[in-house]
């Protein structure tokens, strides 16, 4: 008599709920399973089935990360926080979000050196604190990729409708309003779906094709930036620097405290890291890249907040900053419409950079088999990593067409700040307990005790910073965090780097303030952030223990065996 056998969908769902049961020891044994390079240079690159072609270089990587940053974040902070925090000493914040960003960006081109892969900050986390904090990294920079991708999506519509007669209507926009759905969720945009989906068939086609179009982008968009600064340091005065009120009206603290506002007007440079796997020679590009658009774009933010400032007093500048300002210059209202154009340029280009980088953030997250496997795959003949880039540019578009996002502006993005921390205490740790030679491991008690106690004494400093401590208190703090450092850089030798690879110089200082900056900013965030920040944070980790820890048990299984199967076998 025939036996009768179960259907599959119950012997998927037996596996499955006999893995589940097997979570606590899955989890020991995954969470801080790490990877050297070489692994992930070879051995996890390979899931893929095909090579990203390498045909970008160094000034591909320039005109990506200067295209990154120049999006529509210079336009819309700089009115308010001149005129509510910092004064026409808002270029001073300019230059101390500048300085921050820098910091970050050498901790960011260090690791791409050693690290050519396009996982970016994910790749870097994985193979120093483990797999469940490189997985935490990606999954949170991802979100925040798609989410303001999405809201900047939808202020590209509100930028080219004021290119086209917005100054008599300042309202007016494109949107469709459909009754019955909430209220932010009811005025469908269509010109911002079709902006996504247009880019993301650009993206799905070829990168080097895709590099050019920003290239020349970023060209024009530059001119324009020179055009405003042109004109407000030929037609401003050196009067309204300093009338009314001075040049720092706000004090100090209002310069720092701007600093932490517009420092996202220069989040976009990361993307530059994951375009690894496609420059002819790495170890040469990626820091002119990096460093080099970081340095470009912090001069350009500062020349063209001090031209704002030359043409009009601060306290008569609007939100919509630099049109406001030409709108009252005589004979200058035309340029109004111009800003609107150019800010839409720089929309696009901001857009293309950031959907580049996020399908290969997705890619690597696939290869790692956090998330299903398909996602990592890169097509033969485009060289791209096809099914990410469509499936993330289709999250975008649904989201744009629906939701008005500000996350922006309102819900500034905790996520890639975190980000940006863990990398800077990543290459801390690197440095001083792994010996990148031959993979072997200082005893690393000293390193995690500084960086504990480091992060803490930041977290005071920030706080202290914010619920105004006299100064004697801030200023003792701050002393303690040098102190410790300098502690730290003469009790912990550094580990030696190879002399012919590219590394950041005096540590641990860079990197330390990197932290520190990165803490002192995320301190000024609004609860609504933190709350977001809290609930995907959850969600994340119930999905790697649900789905990512098991998937990627499985595949550490399959190529042990495959290994083991692989082995010649001796004759009796």
């Amino acid at each position: 008599m025939a036996t009768t056998q179960p259907p599959p969908n119950n012997i998927c769902c037996f596996s499955y709920l006999q893995s589940l049961s097997q979570t606590p020891h899955r989890l020991r044994k995954r969470m801080l399973a790490t990877w050297t390079p070489d692994q992930e240079l070879n051995q996890i690159r390979l899931r893929s089935g095909a090579d990203m072609k390498r045909k970008l270089k160094w000034y591909d990587l320039v005109a990506l990360g200067v295209g990154g940053m120049l999006g529509v974040g210079v336009f819309v902070t700089t009115g308010p926080v001149a005129r509510k925090t910092s004064g026409p000493a808002v270029f001073m914040s300019y230059i101390i979000a500048g300085l921050s960003a820098l910091l970050s960006s050498l901790c960011y081109t260090e690791f791409s050196i050693e690290l050519p892969v396009a996982g970016g900050s994910f790749s870097y986390l994985r193979i120093t604190f483990g797999e469940f904090v490189g997985y935490f990294a990606g999954a949170n920079i991802l979100m925040e990729y798609v989410l303001s991708n999405a809201a900047v999506a939808r202020s590209f519509t509100v930028y080219l409708s004021s290119t086209f007669g917005a100054i008599d209507h300042p309202n007016s926009s494109w949107l469709v309003e459909v009754g019955g759905l909430a209220k932010g969720y009811n005025k469908l945009d269509f010109a911002a779906v079709a902006l996504v989906l247009l880019l993301t068939l650009c993206l799905c086609y070829s990168t080097k094709e895709s590099s050019m179009l920003n290239l020349v982008m970023t060209v024009f968009h530059v001119i324009f930036f020179g055009l405003i600064i042109i004109s407000g340091f030929c037609y401003g005065s050196t009067e309204n620097l300093i009338h009314p009120g001075g040049l720092a009206p706000f004090g100090v603290r209002g310069v720092l405290d701007g600093a932490a506002i517009v420092y996202f007007s220069y989040i976009g440079y990361d993307s530059v890291s994951t375009m690894a796997e496609e420059i002819k020679n790495p170890s040469k590009s990626l820091p002119i890249g990096i460093v080099g658009s970081v340095l470009i774009v912090s001069v350009l933010y500062c020349l063209m907040v001090l031209s704002l400032c030359l043409m009009i007093p601060y306290n008569e500048i609007s939100d919509a900053a630099f049109a406001s300002a030409f709108q009252k210059m005589p004979g200058w209202k035309w340029m109004s419409t111009m800003v609107g154009a150019g800010a839409s340029l720089g929309i696009v280009a901001s857009l293309l950079v950031a959907m580049l980088g996020q399908a290969r953030y997705l890619c690597v997250i696939g290869r790692a088999r956090l998330v299903p496997v398909w996602l990592a795959k890169v097509h033969p003949s485009t060289g791209t990593p096809m099914n990410a880039t469509l499936f993330l540019g289709i999250c975008t578009a649904a989201i744009a067409l629906f939701t008005d996002l500000d996350i922006v502006l309102e819900m500034i993005s905790i996520g890639t700040l975190l980000v940006f921390y863990l990398v800077a205490n990543a290459l801390i740790y690197r440095r001083y307990v792994v010996n990148v030679d031959d993979g072997t491991k200082h005893h690393p008690l000293l390193t995690l005790l500084f960086l504990l106690i480091f992060s803490s004494t930041s977290v005071g400093f920030s706080l202290s910073w914010k619920l105004n401590v006299q100064c004697w208190g801030v200023s003792l703090i701050g002393g303690v965090l040098i102190s410790i450092t300098i502690f730290f850089h003469y009790m912990v030798p550094c580990i030696s780097r190879p002399t012919d690879q590219w590394s950041v110089p005096f540590m641990p200082w860079p990197a330390a303030a990197s932290i520190f900056l990165n803490v002192f900013l995320m301190t000024t965030l609004n609860k609504k952030a933190f709350l977001r920040f809290g609930i995907w944070a959850c969600v994340v980790t119930l999905f790697y223990v649900l789905y990512g820890v098991h998937s990627t048990y499985r595949a550490e299984e399959l190529e042990t065996n495959d290994v083991e199967g692989n082995r010649p076998t001796s004759s009796a």
